[in-house]
């Protein structure tokens, strides 16, 4: 995807290219649904339609019947499970993601930002950062995906949180950690994913903030290097709640 060379400063604007990519749908489909009003966009000068990343984040949202009230989380979410395989100190872990309060609350434009950077960088037609509990992964944000949660057993989130580096999968179909994943043999088909833990002030690992893609391929080092910030800022953001 190419970066738009409109504003991309605190909401940044995208062409009707750009949203169609990230809402996961043609152009055409896209343009009708500007003219209909259902993604709000607007004319430059030159006669070409514009639309803003938060209207885009809320369509896709609300696309997944996804408009969580805050603090609505499962007591469960924060119970370790024998059904999984849990890192260290996972008791410990779970009350540090309980305690920032981020689980099922709403979307927040800082770290929508944050994964629409991601994508961009890499060109990866998703990107995620995900909150891993006990049970399932939640994305507090995504672009070009329209589920809003996975199960535990099913999360590459979950493998990156294990480890103190990032996750990097070349070919889902050549690693036998995944290759029989419902989400590579079925929807979305994912065939390549990296993700870097995101770390609390204690270093716990909360999540990951992540970029797939639906065919193999690697990143450049710069990218990787780029991926790595992004999760650096998001974990930031994190800390000052």
């Amino acid at each position: 995807m190419d970066v738009s060379s409109a504003d991309q400063g605190d909401d940044p604007i995208l062409t009707t290219r750009e949203a169609g990519q990230l809402l996961g749908i043609a152009v055409s489909t896209a343009q009708q649904w500007i003219e209909n009003g259902v993604l709000p966009a607007w004319k430059t000068p030159g006669g070409h339609r514009r639309v803003r990343l938060s209207d885009v984040s809320a369509l896709l949202r609300a696309r997944a019947g996804l408009e969580p009230s805050a603090g609505s989380a499962d007591p469960e979410d924060f119970v370790p499970g024998a059904g999984c395989a849990l890192p260290g100190q996972e008791h410990a872990r779970l009350d540090a993601l309980r305690a920032t309060g981020l689980l099922d609350s709403e979307a927040e434009a800082v770290f929508d930002r944050l994964t629409w950077l991601a994508a961009q960088i890499t060109e990866c037609p998703i990107a995620l950062l995900s909150l891993v509990t006990a049970r399932r992964q939640w994305f507090k944000s995504r672009i070009g995906i329209h589920l809003p949660q996975t199960a535990r057993e099913d999360a590459f989130c979950s493998h990156t949180i294990a480890q103190d580096g990032p996750l990097v999968v070349p070919d889902t179909l050549l690693d036998d950690r995944f290759r029989h994943n419902p989400l590579v043999v079925g929807a979305p088909h994912l065939r390549f994913y990296a993700g870097f833990p995101l770390l609390d002030a204690r270093g716990f690992r909360l999540g990951a903030l992540c970029v797939m893609d639906r065919e193999p391929r690697r990143l450049r080092q710069r990218e990787m290097r780029a991926l790595g910030e992004l999760t650096a800022i998001a974990a930031e953001e994190i800390r000052r709640r």
